[in-house]
């Protein structure tokens, strides 16, 4: 029996959601450089030119990796409420995320990084500026609400110091004390204490906690 319309779209939405998601986690363990084509529709289980056929070539497949990040990081809930409030929100909503999305941080990051795909990174940001601007505006204002007197340069600052975190935590993996460095971002910004962990499957912390890199390659095995 022939497959309906309705069907066939299913099917080729599934065949492109596996390709992305096999790139995501080859990107995050070897490198662009280090996963090709091939390998990529040998971990999705698909036809090797299923990449062309949903995606046009691999610049466009890590240009959807990198669309896929940006689509999680203007996605993440909003809380509602006094400025403190809504502060600890967005704190707790984008270390939450990144527990949940290590894959995609650590493709992106490496994304970033390299000068061959600095150029994608940046076309995709051009793609995403509206969004970008109301992120960044809706954290200014919030800032401004607790009378900050230089509103966007905190903005700033309360991003770098969260990049900073999914980007230790990327490389330490379940060495990284994710709770305690929320909870320190919290007192930083002279918040109240959380009330409850994050809503995440993380490590014991060790009294004794010195970060490696091998904590890493143990949340990829």
């Amino acid at each position: 029996m022939a497959r309906s319309d309705e069907q066939n779209r299913i099917a080729r939405e599934r065949s492109r959601e596996v390709i992305l998601q096999a790139a995501i986690e080859l990107f995050a363990e070897r490198g662009v450089s280090g996963a090709s084509i091939a390998e990529i529709t040998q971990r999705a289980g698909v036809a090797q030119g299923l990449v062309n056929y949903h995606f046009g070539g691999k610049e466009q497949l890590i240009s959807a990796v990198i669309d896929r990040w940006f689509v999680m990081l203007f996605g993440i809930p909003q809380a509602e409420g006094p400025a403190d409030v809504r502060l600890a929100g967005i704190i707790d909503g984008a270390l939450t995320s990144t527990g949940f999305a290590l894959p995609v941080q650590r493709a992106v990051f490496s994304l970033q990084q390299q000068p061959s795909t600095h150029r994608l990174y940046a076309d995709a940001e051009d793609r995403h500026v509206e969004q970008a601007i109301v992120a960044e505006n809706t954290v200014r204002e919030i800032f401004r609400e607790r009378g900050a007197v230089d509103p966007p340069l905190e903005e700033i600052m309360l991003r770098t110091t969260l990049e900073g975190i999914f980007m230790k935590y990327a490389v330490y993996g379940d060495t990284y004390p994710l709770e305690d460095a929320r909870r320190w971002v919290h007192r930083l910004y002279g918040l109240p204490e959380p009330a409850a962990p994050l809503p995440l499957q993380l490590a014991p912390r060790n009294p004794d906690a010195r970060t490696r890199a091998s904590g890493a390659l143990r949340t990829t095995d």
